[in-house]
């Protein structure tokens, strides 16, 4: 196992990124030998005469060896850890993706990584009929032994970590920060608690990252590596959702998504998704006899969570929803359906939607369980 700042020193070498990494590695070049002066580098090998000259530094113990020590130094007083593409705790899975991170910035119990993983991504302005679909797999899934890995985004991220946070269960957030950067800031409890469950916050941007835009998307290819499937719960045509899944199909993974209204644009990403392949889900069971063969019995038998049991309504509420179809109709229009005044209607659906069992939007109402 190499010393984690020549990993470190790779990370930031100057134009050289994790696929130039992975050329290297495919060329028989072992960077952090490199970093050591213990191989040369080829002479059919080009690099830039700036990323020649920072190995040269690091060789000598010159600026680029002094930041990557520096960088392991402030990690260490934060309690983060650094696992080299080398070291043994790395993820096996994430190892095998074409353009792996040459570092990874832990912080939490590593041993979250060694668990059985599903990508669960999704909108940031999801649903809350989306938002309980997410929170619902995820909460099933990890009481089978499945763990949520998402990006602690607004939405069907946010969603799938609380899940798991809620029955008391690790999940892996993913960051386009540094992991002691919390973004957006509204989830540092959800943070804390996801590290207080056993959890682990993981990022390959060293501490003091700020959340840049370019960084998003690039850490989606983490989330679908680390995983052996994907779930995309309800995203956009163009949306960073169906990045993280066309990247996991890519890696030969696999994706599964949840269909629904053709009316709702959220659905037509997953519809993509579906024409493209993905397996269509609407169960957990679904999902754990798709990835049978790969867990082979490491998933427990799927045990229903309490969200998605169905809650016993009084008479008038069930009459009033066997009113809502699965299709959006106006509330004005439902109010003449069921003969309910105004003031009725709004307080059943308000305690319908409690239930899960609709969605309210734009002054519209449909059912969603």
């Amino acid at each position: 196992m190499s010393d984690p700042r020549e990993w470190i020193a790779a990370s930031q070498l100057p134009g050289v990124g994790p696929v130039t990494l992975a050329r290297l590695r495919q060329e028989g070049i072992c960077i952090s030998r490199l970093l050591r002066a213990e191989t040369p580098l080829p002479s059919d090998v080009r690099l830039r005469p700036e990323t020649i000259e920072a190995i040269h530094q690091y060789q000598y113990q010159g600026d680029s060896f002094h930041a990557a020590d520096l960088l392991l130094q402030r990690a260490t007083s934060q309690g983060i850890d650094v696992l080299g593409f080398d070291h043994p705790d790395y993820p096996v899975l994430l190892s095998a993706i074409p353009d792996p991170p040459p570092a990874l910035w832990i912080k939490g119990e590593r041993t979250g990584l060694t668990l059985p993983q599903l990508g669960i991504v999704g909108s940031r302005h999801a649903s809350r009929g989306g938002v309980r679909q997410a929170y619902d797999f995820a909460s099933s899934l990890a009481q089978s032994g499945i763990i949520a890995c998402s990006g602690l985004a607004l939405g069907i991220d946010a969603a799938a970590h609380q899940a798991c946070v809620d029955h008391a269960r690790p999940t892996v957030a993913v960051l386009g920060t540094g992991v002691d950067r919390v973004y957006p800031r509204r989830h540092q409890r959800l943070a804390d608690q996801i590290l207080s469950c056993g959890g682990v916050l993981v990022s390959e941007y060293p501490p003091g990252t700020a959340p840049l835009q370019r960084n998003f998307p690039r850490r989606n290819r983490i989330i679908s590596g680390l995983s052996i499937g994907t779930l995309v719960v309800e995203a956009a045509v163009r949306s960073g959702s169906l990045i993280t899944a066309r990247l996991a199909l890519e890696q030969g993974r696999e994706v599964f998504a949840i269909p629904g209204s053709i009316h709702n644009p959220l659905s037509r990403g997953c519809h993509a998704l579906i024409r493209e392949g993905a397996t269509l889900v609407e169960t957990v069971e679904q999902v754990i006899e798709e990835l049978g063969s790969l867990l082979g019995q490491l998933a427990e038998p799927v045990r229903e969570s309490p969200s998605s049991a169905e809650p016993v309504l009084a008479p008038e509420l069930e009459r009033l929803l066997e009113e809502i179809g699965w299709e959006p109709i106006w509330l004005d229009h439902l109010a003449l359906r069921s003969g309910l005044t105004v003031p009725q209607l709004q307080a059943m659906l308000m305690q319908l939607e409690l239930d899960g069992l609709i969605t309210l939007a734009n002054s519209r109402v449909c059912r969603i369980r």
